[in-house]
């Protein structure tokens, strides 16, 4: 007994310790060490290949203990979010200028001091792309350019020795070409790309009041163009990036429209020039101009100051030293990458360079305000939407205008949380008197006492559990009850939970609204269940027959599905899915030439049901063998002699399959459906890998629109925190009722 309080006694003092280490690391969080000469510089960037050694190459001259570390461009933004709010960021970081606006609203970004830009050395374009107003509307320099980038046309020499000087021009190249090569290529479904194009038409994607640009005349005269192109079999259907690099590389494709980053995934052996892009016939006619040249955006890679950097006193000689002309010169040498300075000008006889350089010279800087980071998303769906056919263009582009006003209806305004600190004080006041109340009892007294020497084995596990999985649970349901930026928060009660379940104010059956996704949610995961257990009952039943030889082979291929990592086969099927070069179509093409059909390819993500069909076979394909597995297990306790009476009694094999060994795996196979269905209800890779959400957002299931809140509409933490509540409420309430329903079956048997 006195081991066990003893023992009590000490971990009450941990958790002391620990309380005390937590608060030791919010209070560190908040206001972190000024650092000295003696701290490493901390540098963050997103480079891979030739630019990724190029930069660590400058980084190693500089002569001082430095702290690296390369992120994935997807997840920067988010890190350097989550990083630099707790002093845990980079003192240093390079990033693309327009993310400038958001990163200077959350205060992840400091000014660069005037002494540190010679405002002559560089391209005046790319000054104007990172100067913005501060707090008190003053424009200040918050980067130092590094390099430009933009798109330009990628020409095979071998295949066109003349460039046309139009895009419509690039029709008459297909009966010069070689059959099967398209005259020309580009990310069609990409907003980024169409941008270019839009620019000639005398549109954008932004107007100049922050407003959604890609729509109106100029944007719907932009992709009937697109479809005449599509139309003609001048342009691929559904092409990405990687099909674009993959048709260039290959020959099947006579030019490209890309950036600088295509370089390096082309074999020395390809034989190509750079050019500027070409002008459009169309848009001359409706603009009056003569010649109207595609203007794609600018993007200025740029060098950042965190706030924590800005006090580092070997920052300002890592900015000279990363930004001088020397540096831009060997990074354009080295990564092909073109500076950003004028002194670091490309040589007469680099012709890559020197093409991107005149194409920069005309390119729009992509605007750097927060309102840009809410255009991607309803652009891209309106694009693919128009060239998919699925609306006609000008409808498409209306519904991306509703879409982004949406996204950026300001957040509820703020509530006065007194009203819920009173009834949780009161809660409070109330459990305490009923634990003092109990804890009186003689006999309650009593059993803790008996009970002392287990907490010894279990202490641990709750602290731990409560850290890691209680805490981030709490913690998650209360910023439900915020808005706001993730570092300006405010209390606004169940506002959120009010927009959700109001459909924000719109139709309840509207796209996208909580309701319809609910419904597809159910229904996904209703049809990936069915068919995990009718398959991997089936399967099971199979290989559990004694003389079916080599079973631990089919074993071993039939779990492969499921030891490959999700992401890897969703990425696999969605290549297979392409409408023209996907093995599905390769398959339709051969039964087409075998039995002389004229079987069209499936444009797989162009409909709900399609769409929905190509996640499904994804994810069966992926869950299947976790039920084959389980019911191999369950087979194996079902009594030999159970069947083999009922096999003397007369019974058929589909009769004891049905009356005996179903019955007898259900116990084990509930849980495993219930396991389940709560991993198919979440399964966010499948969806946002395979259709994306496509056709426009219609295949998105509750997780992945909780996703796209939280990171690809201006960060409503606080709305995504909303539906994640929600979800969890749904998952628990089906699975209480689910017990219960079994529990009820339990006694009627």
């Amino acid at each position: 007994m006195n081991g066990a309080i003893a023992w009590c006694r000490a971990a009450a003092l941990a958790c002391v310790v620990i309380a005390i280490t937590l608060a030791t690391s919010l209070a560190h969080a908040t206001s972190p060490p000024v650092p000295d000469a003696t701290t490493p510089l901390r540098v963050w960037h997103a480079y891979r290949g030739a630019e990724q050694v190029a930069l660590d190459a400058l980084l190693q001259d500089f002569g001082q203990e430095l702290n690296v570390l390369a992120i994935p461009y997807d997840a920067f933004g988010s890190k350097l979010a989550a990083a630099i709010p707790l002093g845990e960021g980079p003192d240093l970081f390079i990033d693309s200028h327009e993310r400038l606006g958001d990163f200077i609203h959350r205060g992840l970004v400091a000014p660069m001091p005037a002494a540190l830009i010679d405002s002559g050395a560089y391209v005046h374009s790319t000054l104007d792309a990172v100067t913005l107003p501060d707090a008190v509307g003053t424009p200040r320099a918050w980067a130092v350019p590094l390099s430009m980038k933009s798109l330009a046309l990628y020409v095979n020499t071998d295949l066109l020795s003349d460039v046309p000087t139009h895009l419509e021009d690039f029709h008459d190249l297909k009966e010069t070409l070689p059959d099967g090569v398209f005259p020309v290529a580009w990310e069609a479904n990409s907003a980024y790309t169409h941008a270019a194009l839009l620019s000639a038409y005398g549109g954008a994607l932004l107007t100049e009041d922050g407003g959604f640009g890609m729509h109106g005349p100029a944007a719907t005269r932009s992709l009937q163009l697109v479809l005449k192109l599509l139309d003609a079999k001048v342009l691929p259907d559904d092409a990405d990036g990687a099909l674009v690099t993959d048709l260039f590389r290959s020959g099947k494709a006579a030019a490209v429209i890309s950036g600088p980053w295509l370089a390096g995934d082309l074999p020395a052996s390809l034989r190509y020039e750079v050019h500027r892009l070409p002008a459009i016939y169309d848009a001359e006619d409706h603009t009056g101009k003569s010649p109207a040249f595609m203007r794609p955006l600018l993007t200025v890679e740029s060098l950042m100051m965190s706030p924590r950097g800005a006090d580092h006193p070997h920052v300002a000689a890592l900015i000279r030293h990363l930004t001088s002309a020397e540096a831009g010169r060997r990074r354009a040498s080295d990564a092909r990458a073109l500076s950003a300075r004028i002194d670091a000008a490309p040589a007469p006889t680099d012709s890559f360079l020197r093409a991107f350089q005149d194409q920069a010279a005309v390119a729009t800087p992509m605007p750097a305000v927060r309102a840009m980071r809410a255009v991607w998303e309803p652009a891209s769906r309106a694009i693919r939407k128009a060239l998919r056919r699925d609306a006609q263009p000008a409808r498409a582009l209306e519904q991306a205008l509703q879409r982004f006003r949406d996204v950026r209806r300001p957040p509820p305004p703020p509530r006065d949380p007194t009203i819920l600190l009173t009834i949780l004080g009161a809660s409070s006041l109330l459990g305490a008197l009923l634990l003092f109340h109990r804890a009186r009892q003689p006999e309650l007294r009593a059993r803790l006492r008996a009970s002392l020497p287990a907490y010894r084995y279990v202490i641990h596990g709750v602290i731990l559990v409560g850290l890691l999985v209680i805490g981030p649970i709490l913690v998650g349901a209360a910023t439900a009850l915020f808005a706001g930026q993730p570092h300006q928060m405010y209390y606004v009660g169940f506002a959120n939970f009010i927009d959700i379940l109001t459909a924000r104010s719109g139709p309840l059956l509207s796209s996208g609204s909580f309701y319809v996704v609910l419904l597809v949610t159910v229904a996904w995961t209703a049809a990936n269940v069915i068919l995990h257990l009718a398959i991997g009952v089936t399967l099971a039943l199979v290989l559990s027959r004694p003389l079916l030889k080599l079973k631990s082979v089919y074993r071993v291929l039939l779990i492969v599905p499921w030891s490959v990592p999700s992401y890897v086969t969703a990425l696999a099927w969605k290549g297979m899915f392409h409408r023209q070069f996907g093995a599905v179509t390769g398959i339709i093409q051969s039964v087409n030439d075998v039995f002389g059909t004229e079987i069209e390819p499936i444009a797989w993500f162009a409909t709900f049901s399609t769409s929905f069909a190509a996640n499904l076979t994804t994810n069966v394909w992926l869950g299947f063998p976790f039920m084959m597995v389980v019911t191999l297990g369950a087979l194996t306790a079902v009594p030999k002699d159970v069947l083999e009476a009922a096999e003397v009694d007369g019974a058929t094999p589909l009769q004891r399959l049905w009356h005996v060994t179903l019955p007898m795996i259900k116990p084990t196979m509930i849980p495993a459906t219930v396991l389940g269905s709560i991993w198919t209800f979440n399964m966010f890779n499948v969806v946002f890998l395979v259709s994306g959400g496509e056709p426009d957002g219609t295949t998105d299931i509750l997780i992945s629109e909780a996703y796209r809140w939280a990171f690809t509409r201006e960060a409503r933490y606080g709305y995504a925190a909303a539906y994640a509540v929600l979800i969890f409420i749904i998952l628990a309430a089906a699975s209480t009722a689910g017990a219960r329903w079994i529990d009820r079956s339990k006694e009627r048997a």
